[in-house]
C-alpha cells in the first residue's frame, strides 16, 4: 500500500489512477502504468480476483478526498492481518461517530454479503468515500484482501464483517438487562 500512497503524491498519477475506480481490470488502461511493474515484482497476479483487486484498492486510495489524503495511516504491521480492522469495523465506526446512519452501514453489509465480487467492486468507491469522509480510516491492506479472497470466502469474510460491525457499533453504554428478575417472578 505504500507504493500506491507514493504514486499518489503526484496529481496526474493520482488522477490516472482514479479512473479506474469500479471498473474491471480489462478498462483500467490508465493503471497498467503504474501496477503491473509492481505486481510482477511483489505478488502473484495470475488469478483474476487478486488482480482486479489490487486494482480497486488502488483507485480507491487515489480517489480519497483531500481531508483523508493528509492524515498517515496507521502503523499496524505488527498486528495480525485477523486482528487489523476490516471494512465491517471501519462502518461500525461511522454508526459510533454519526458519520452513518445504523440502519444504512448494516443494510450495505449485508447486501454485500450476498453479491458477487463485481457487484462488490462497483459498491465500495461510493461506501469509502462516505467513511473517509466522515473521518473514519480504511486499511487498505486487510481490504485488499478481503477483496482478493471474496469468490472463494465470500461468506466466511461477509461473516467477519459483520461481526465487527456490531462489535464496534453498538455503544458500550448499554445496559445489560440478563440479571434482571423475570416478569413472572416480580
Amino acid at each position: 500500500m505504500s507504493y500506491v500512497l507514493g504514486l499518489c503524491q503526484d496529481n496526474r498519477t493520482r488522477a490516472e489512477l482514479r479512473r479506474g475506480l469500479g471498473l474491471p481490470v480489462e478498462r483500467c488502461n490508465y493503471m497498467h502504468r503504474y501496477l503491473v511493474p509492481w505486481l510482477h515484482q511483489h505478488d502473484d497476479v495470475s488469478y483474476p480476483d487478486p488482480r482486479r483487486a489490487y486494482y480497486s484498492v488502488a483507485s480507491l486510495i487515489a480517489a480519497r478526498p483531500r481531508a483523508a489524503r493528509h492524515t498517515e495511516p496507521a502503523d499496524t504491521s505488527a498486528t495480525a492481518w485477523y486482528l487489523r480492522p476490516n471494512l465491517g469495523s471501519a462502518l461500525g465506526e461511522a454508526v459510533k461517530k454519526d458519520a452513518m446512519k445504523p440502519g444504512t452501514a448494516e443494510s450495505a453489509l449485508h447486501l454485500m454479503s450476498r453479491q458477487s465480487s463485481d457487484t462488490v467492486h462497483r459498491t465500495l468507491p461510493a461506501l469509502t468515500r462516505q467513511l473517509l469522509s466522515g473521518g473514519i480510516t480504511v486499511d487498505w491492506a486487510v481490504l485488499l484482501k478481503d477483496l482478493s479472497g471474496w469468490t472463494q470466502d465470500r461468506d466466511a469474510i461477509a461473516t467477519r464483517w459483520l461481526d465487527q460491525y456490531f462489535r464496534h457499533s453498538i455503544p458500550t453504554s448499554i445496559t445489560d438487562t440478563t440479571t434482571l428478575p423475570e416478569e413472572n417472578e416480580r
